[in-house]
């Protein structure tokens, strides 16, 4: 029994696609009698022929995914997509380092550690990259004896 050409017309009826049209396995000898679309409104109304439920997306795995990420774990080495100035950015690293540069710089003048002329020259230094963290500023400064 061939009932393409009533799931096609009911489909078009329900206004849904034909995979969403079910019929009942019990009025299907009802149903191929049925050849106009009157008679497939007719088996639309009396329940014969119904649209199937619409399939949705669960977004369950992405809400579990993303509650994972947030407590810190799907980060190692193969979770990592781009190049590594994608992730944190040159300029925003140069920026960290350049504060926390300035910042000891400022303490170590403030506590009297340099002097005006020296904290002048070492800040331009820090300017122009000579120094990659605090530390290596101030063994710069004690090999020199910059300090006071």
């Amino acid at each position: 029994m061939n009932l393409t050409t009533q799931k096609r017309l009911a489909a078009d009826i329900l206004k849904i696609g034909i995979n969403r049209v079910w019929i009942d396995p019990e009025g299907a000898e009802e149903v191929s009698k049925a050849i106009t679309r009157d008679g497939v409104k007719k088996l639309v109304e009396n329940g014969v022929i119904k649209a199937k439920p619409k399939k949705g997306i669960s977004s369950y795995r992405s809400k579990k995914i993303a509650e994972q990420k947030k407590k810190g774990r799907r980060k190692g080495r193969g979770s990592i997509k781009g190049a590594k100035g994608a992730r944190n950015p040159k300029k925003k690293a140069w920026m960290t380092t350049i504060r926390a540069l300035r910042i000891d710089l400022k303490d170590m003048r403030n506590n009297r550690d340099i002097n005006k002329t020296t904290y002048r020259k070492l800040y331009k230094m820090a300017k122009g990259g000579a120094f990659r963290s605090k530390s290596y500023m101030k063994t710069y400064a004690r090999d020199h004896d910059l300090l006071r």
